[in-house]
């Protein structure tokens, strides 16, 4: 099974590990046999990773799905990076509509629609993208994603059971301690993860990761 078909199957709840920026961590993730792992190529993330100090992610092709997460790029660098073969999917994570995205869906290149849950009318016009997979995380006006809160997950529950057809990507506040809960009370096809899997920003604590995997065993 193909690698994004096998991350969004939605018989079984993937882990995503977000935020990564060096090559040594992404190998272990890889080791342990997570499904995904996601690069921020959003400047002013603390979790920056610059398109020209990301050429290691092309030793991963094949190995791990790798998301390349963009906030407000426009099309261009995602799709150059795309081409380039150094991410698998493309993850829009900022205030893009579904005209934005419509040069991917052109192209035929696999992304996710991220978007931050306050209430049900932040996803009234979520299914309209024609995203590969949607991720829900919690509402923070300029700060996209990465802030360690959680938000209310029947929401999440709701708009799973609304859309059937469309993977959710469950996000915000994920720990190894309530990992169990998130994927059993939603049923996402992954949880995506960045803070509750760190020992500081961007740098990842495998003592969390296997911690989190170990949550997700059926």
């Amino acid at each position: 099974m193909p690698l994004l078909a096998r991350f969004l199957d939605t018989t079984t709840v993937s882990l995503k590990i977000c935020g990564v920026t060096k090559a040594s961590d992404a190998d272990q993730l890889v080791d342990l046999g997570v499904g995904a792992l996601g690069a921020n190529f959003w400047p002013q993330s603390k979790r920056y990773l610059a398109p020209e100090e990301a050429t290691w992610l092309h030793d991963l092709a094949g190995k791990i799905l790798r998301v390349g997460v963009f906030v407000n790029a426009g099309h261009e660098l995602p799709m150059r990076l795309y081409q380039a073969g150094l991410i698998d999917v493309i993850q829009l994570h900022g205030d893009e509509t579904p005209d934005d995205a419509a040069p991917l869906r052109a192209a035929g290149i696999p992304f996710i629609k991220a978007i931050g849950v306050k209430t049900r009318a932040d996803l009234e016009h979520a299914a309209e993208f024609g995203a590969s997979a949607i991720l829900l995380d919690a509402h923070a006006p300029g700060l996209y994603g990465g802030t360690g809160e959680v938000f209310d997950w029947n929401v999440a529950k709701e708009f799973r059971q609304q859309h059937a057809s469309l993977p959710i990507i469950l996000a915000g506040g994920i720990i190894p301690e309530n990992a169990s809960l998130a994927a059993e009370s939603v049923h996402p096809a992954a949880l995506d993860i960045a803070s509750g899997a760190e020992l500081s920003p961007g740098v990842k604590d495998f003592r969390k990761v296997a911690a989190l995997i170990a949550a997700l065993k059926p």
